[in-house]
């Protein structure tokens, strides 16, 4: 076993990232949701609670002012109150109890983004496998995890002792003061404790994501033969591929020769390059290049030409020019327009020779 992980020194492929989060095998830190909570708790006490408190305050007291008119004779009637009064305290828990939802949430898509998969819904008997159960939860990574969260309690404790230590006294006179001075006492502290802790976790979760990161694309590594085995799947077998190149290019050689004796006249280098023109004065704007090649294609071009008496110039800058500036079945370009037309009035005078 260790060798096949030492054996794994590539990077996951994209391809293979994209399986893994197919199947629901995302990267994700706790740390970061916790915090995340943590950090919205905080909002909603620090700038909720009051409002919150002062709408149930305002509430209560209308309540108790009109209590001697209110009627619950009947189970009917005391049903009706504590439904309302339960509606009127759910509206005014409504609005902390959605943006804890929504900050939960958001934690989540925020490190594995809009993800949906089934994979995890399928049932695994290993997972209910007891022998198993009972090795992962005695596995290094268990009692890593265990070792992680006793850490970080003893951290926000020490943190949290730290905050109240100075304050211990101001405890002493809370019996004297009056509850609205208690309540504003406690409020600032509590809020004042859940900043601290906030502050912490951020630097925990932080370096829990980038720990998660760095395991889970440890996880994913692949061996070099892995990696080649996938870009012959992704990209195609290197063999295969030339070969098809090569079957593309021998199919378009052959509709190239086939063109040559359609042309008005082949200009050569005179061995080396060949570059086969037509031209139609009705139909056509500029003479337009039909077969062109070098070395052997230029030779095969020459055979083709000389079988149907297809004029031949030798005419070497030309020849070298339109190789190297123009495609096949393109048009030739206006700066070759001059000695295109001179190749062309020979051969036409040519052709007219042999007619006469």
């Amino acid at each position: 076993m260790a060798e096949d992980d030492d054996s794994k020194t590539e990077r996951p492929t994209d391809r293979r990232l994209s399986r893994a989060r197919e199947e629901g095998d995302i990267p994700q830190s706790q740390e970061i949701k916790t915090v995340a909570m943590l950090l919205a708790i905080t909002v909603v006490v620090w700038l909720m609670v009051p409002m919150m408190m002062g709408r149930l305050k305002a509430y209560l007291a209308n309540f108790l002012e009109r209590a001697d008119s209110i009627r619950v004779g009947s189970e009917q009637e005391l049903a009706e109150l504590l439904g309302h009064l339960a509606a009127n305290v759910g509206l005014v828990l409504l609005m902390p109890l959605g943006f804890l939802f929504l900050v939960g949430l958001s934690s989540s898509i925020s490190q594995t983004g809009w993800t949906i998969s089934t994979r995890k819904l399928v049932p695994d008997l290993g997972k209910i496998n007891p022998l198993a159960g009972f090795g992962r939860m005695f596995s290094l990574q268990a009692v890593m995890e265990l070792a992680k969260s006793m850490a970080k309690l003893a951290v926000v404790a020490i943190l949290c002792g730290m905050i109240l230590r100075p304050r211990i006294k101001e405890l002493e006179h809370l019996p004297a003061m009056e509850m609205p001075a208690i309540l504003e006492f406690i409020h600032n502290l509590l809020v004042h404790l859940l900043l601290a802790v906030v502050l912490v976790m951020v630097v925990i979760a932080a370096s829990d994501w980038a720990y998660q990161r760095f395991n889970f694309m440890k996880k994913l590594r692949m061996t070099k033969q892995e990696v080649k085995d996938e870009h012959k799947q992704t990209e195609g077998d290197p063999k295969v591929k030339s070969r098809i190149r090569a079957l593309r290019l021998q199919r378009a050689r052959n509709r190239m020769m086939a063109a040559v004796p359609k042309a008005d006249v082949v200009v050569t280098n005179p061995t080396h390059y060949a570059c086969a023109l037509r031209y139609d004065a009705d139909s056509m704007t500029a003479p337009l290049l039909v077969a062109k090649g070098q070395n052997l294609v230029a030779l095969k071009i020459r055979e083709i030409a000389e079988e149907h008496k297809v004029p031949i110039v030798e005419n070497p800058p030309l020849a070298r020019a339109l190789f190297a500036t123009v495609e096949i079945d393109a048009e030739i370009p206006p700066e070759h327009y001059k000695a295109v037309a001179e190749v062309i009035s020979y051969v036409l005078r040519l052709k007219g020779k042999l007619v006469r």
